[in-house]
Formats: structure tokens, sequence, C-alpha cells
């Protein structure tokens, strides 16, 4: 194995949604995915059918208190800086800062847990990479603006972007709009606060609210580099190369708009323009976007500095019905079984040589830095009389994955900056509300109904992990 650069960035990724907890502690307003049930019920929310912006006393909602990272960050952050973590990737709860999501004065109480939280990173020499917004729409924007489907949106998150580069400049160099923005599509509720009517047009609000997020993104590019001229500002996408089941002109096409359809997004806050093809295809399906005069300018002006992804595996896709033996991953939007490949415990793709044909297009297309912010497998682990975690199923994973990204660097050239796995500490699953689809090294006991110490230990993979920074990559056995 070669080495990694020198200054690459070795470390984990989580979300404040998903780890935090403490939900109405600190002045902290409710999020969109506060109010997503664990169980049957959750998966209605996500797609944007909702009876109610509330909770109830009938349902388990596993955010409300997730790992408590709240009042354990100083504990967590010494363990990943125990691993040797150069970056931590978080993000900030929107209505820790703004409980309204357009308040005019900030939380104050929200602002120094974020800054401590900060400092406690510095004091080990992590860097620190923020997520501006990470599935979690404000519910009190939600019912006034119908989350992100109005215009109004874009102003209250650029009010909230002001808000956190005024306070943490100095303090974080590397900053994301909006995670895995491509999944509006798939996941409205979660990805934009989007409830719809019956009737309405959903291909029409969707597009719209998508829209609204790239003003918003641009303008927030904007804003950074104008308060923060340091600062790094990065767009992220959930990433994954489409593969065609066989060659056939057909399903080679379908798999290139499959792709084309993913890199929607991330064309336009990396190029700052639509790309021609998806203006061609509102225009047939009917979709009329409503923009304001100086968009196009703003779009152009408010590119992003890097390209950051998730990738957990490759997609398959076919238009031959014969073929259609469907995945059953939650991540493998409509993909089909590849049948060269081996899956996890939840029907995910393994594909380590996927991730480098996804770094490469990735690369092909933007001519941009690429970081790889969310890579890990979710398994479930069986906890031995003496409290060690036998995770080598993980091991497998991580390392097959990192000697890709290494032939991706020195074989081909990509300019990498970092590397960060998902949950290098157990917390929520945000497709299932799951705790014991654990990816982490270190191990948090709570099981899916909420019970359990919430003490932390360390797996087999925390040490491997400390060894693979140790060494720069060189050392995964």
């Amino acid at each position: 194995m070669g080495k990694f650069p020198k200054d690459f960035l070795w470390g984990g990724a989580t979300a404040a949604n998903q780890c935090e907890g403490a939900y109405n502690e600190g002045g902290r307003g409710l999020s969109s995915v506060d109010v997503v049930p664990f169980g049957p019920d959750r998966f209605p929310v996500a797609l944007g059918q909702l009876k109610m912006l509330d909770c109830d006393a009938e349902h388990f909602y596993p955010s409300h208190e997730a790992i408590d990272m709240y009042h354990h960050f100083k504990e967590d952050i010494k363990l990943f800086a125990e691993m040797g973590f150069r970056c931590y990737r978080l993000s900030i709860a929107w209505t820790r800062i703004l409980p309204n999501g357009d308040d005019a004065q900030p939380n104050e109480e929200g602002l120094r847990f974020y800054e401590e939280l900060f400092d406690e990173c510095h004091k080990y020499g992590i860097e620190p990479l923020v997520t501006l917004c990470h599935f979690d729409t404000p519910i009190a924007l939600i019912k006034k603006y119908g989350g992100w489907k109005d215009r109004r949106m874009v102003d209250a998150y650029a009010h909230y972007c002001e808000v956190l580069f005024q306070r943490f400049r100095g303090k974080v160099k590397y900053w994301l709009t909006f995670n895995e923005i491509n999944m509006l599509l798939h996941m409205p509720f979660m990805g934009a606060g989007l409830l719809f009517a019956p009737g309405e047009n959903v291909q029409q609000v969707k597009y719209q609210a998508a829209h609204h997020e790239l003003v918003a993104s641009a303008k927030a590019v904007k804003l950074a580099h104008a308060i923060m001229p340091d600062a790094m500002v990065g767009c992220m996408l959930a990433a994954g190369q489409f593969y065609p089941r066989t060659c056939a002109p057909a399903d080679v096409q379908a798999a290139a708009e499959a792709d084309r359809d993913n890199y929607f997004f991330i064309d336009v806050q990396s190029r700052g323009e639509y790309p021609v093809w998806a203006k061609k295809r509102m225009e047939r399906a009917g979709i009329a976007l409503q923009t304001e005069p100086g968009d196009e300018q703003l779009l152009k002006e408010g590119t992003v500095d890097f390209i950051s992804f998730s990738y957990y595996s490759s997609r398959c896709t076919t238009v031959d019905p014969e073929l259609m033996n469907k995945a059953s991953g939650n991540a493998i939007m409509d993909a089909v079984k590849n049948p060269y490949l081996k899956a996890s415990d939840w029907g995910w793709a393994i594909d380590p040589v996927g991730l480098r044909i996804t770094m490469n297009s990735l690369y092909d297309r933007y001519q941009k830095p690429l970081f790889i912010v969310e890579n890990g497998l979710g398994a479930v682990d069986k906890v031995e009389a003496d409290g060690s975690i036998h995770d080598t199923y993980r091991i497998d994973y991580l390392r097959a994955h990192i000697e890709q990204m290494e032939k991706a660097i020195n074989e081909d050239g990509l300019p990498l900056l970092g590397y960060t796995t998902w949950g290098p500490i157990d917390l929520v699953s945000a497709s299932t509300g799951e705790m014991k689809k654990r990816y982490g090294f270190i191990y948090v006991d709570k099981d899916n109904e909420g019970k359990g110490t919430l003490a932390r230990s360390r797996k087999d993979s925390f040490y491997w992990y400390k060894k693979v920074i140790a060494s720069d990559g060189e050392d995964l056995a």
C-alpha cells in the first residue's frame, strides 16, 4: 500500500439529529426529525405523508435522546482523539441556534454548546467539518411556510448561516451547505420538510424546493467567502455509480440517466447553472420553476470549492422486467441486485471498487477536490461476555474501501482532501431509526426501544482504525 498525503484528513462523521439527543434542552426548538418515529410509521413520514407536526405518546422517537452526545461530547471527542482523528464531521442543529428557524436573535446557549465542542476538537488538533443543514428543517418553518417549497426559506437559511459564520470564523474552516442534497427527491420530508396535499403536483413542489435549496447554497458559499476568506465550502451528495445490469444499450442508457439524476444538484452547485438535460426534462414534465431576477447570477457566483459525498455502495439498473430482481437496501433507490456483489445485512451492495469508479466519475465531471464524508458498514454487533466486540466484518469493509481510495490517489492522481467514516460512534440510523444497525468503532449501550446505559466501549475496529491513521494508511492489516 502506498501512503496517503501527510495532510490527509482522517476522521469520522455524525449528524446532530442522530447523535445529540437533548431535543428540548438548551433552548432548542423542534425539528423535522424529532417528529419521525421508530417503526412502520417512519416511512410514510419520510415520503412526505404526515398526519401531524408534533410528537405523541404512542410512538417512540429515537432522535429525542439518540446517544445523548449533547451531554457526552467531551468523552466522545476524547475517544476520537485516541484514534488519532484529524477531522470530525458534524452537523449543527438549526433549531439549537434559531429555535423557530428565523429568530432575529440567536439562542446563545446553542451557540455556546457548539463553541465548546469546537474548542474540544481543537484541543486535540481535530479539524471540524460542519454540515449546516443535515436533514433537519425547523418545524416552525414547516408550519409557517411548508418547508423548502417556499422561497422565504432562502432568507431564513442565509440568516442562520451568517450567524454561524460570524460566530465560528477562526474555529471552523470546512463547511458543507446541505447533506445529501439529492435525497430531497427521494425522502422529501427528511430532506426539505416537504408535505404534500392530496392532488398537489409532487414533482413541481420537489423541483421548486430543490431550486430554493440551490439558491440558498449559493448564498451560503458567497457569505462564507466574504466573512471567512480562508474557508472552504463544499456540496454533498449521496453518491454511488449506477451500473447497467447488462450491456444492452437500453440498460447502458438507463444507468447513464440514473447517474445524471443523481448529479443534477451537484451540477448546479459546482458549475453554477442547470444542465441542459435537466431543463429539458423539467420542460417535458410540465415543471415551471419560479425564479427571481438575479438567481442565475447568484448560482454562478456561489459555486462550491470541493465535492463531498457519501459512498456506501454502487447501484445497478435495468429496463428488462425479467431481470427486475429488486435490491432490498433502502440506500439503493430504484435499483436491482448486482449478481457479482455481496450485500450487507440491510441489503446494501458491498462494492469497494465502485468507490474508485465513483471518485473518478466525480473528478472527471467537476475537476474539483473530493472529500469522502461518509462510508461505513451498518451491522449487528455482538458483545462478548468480557465486553469485547470482534467486528472483523467492519474492518474488512473499511480496509477494502481504503485500498481503493489509495489507488484513486496514487494511481489515478485524484485530489482527495480526507475521509470521514460514517458513524465513528454508534448512532440512530437515519433511514430506519434503529440502534442495532451499528456503524461505530465505539459501541453505545442502547437498543432499538431506547433502553440501555449509554455506556461507551471500544470495538476491535477502534484499535484497527487508530493504526491506519497512525501509519497514514499504510498499515491496513
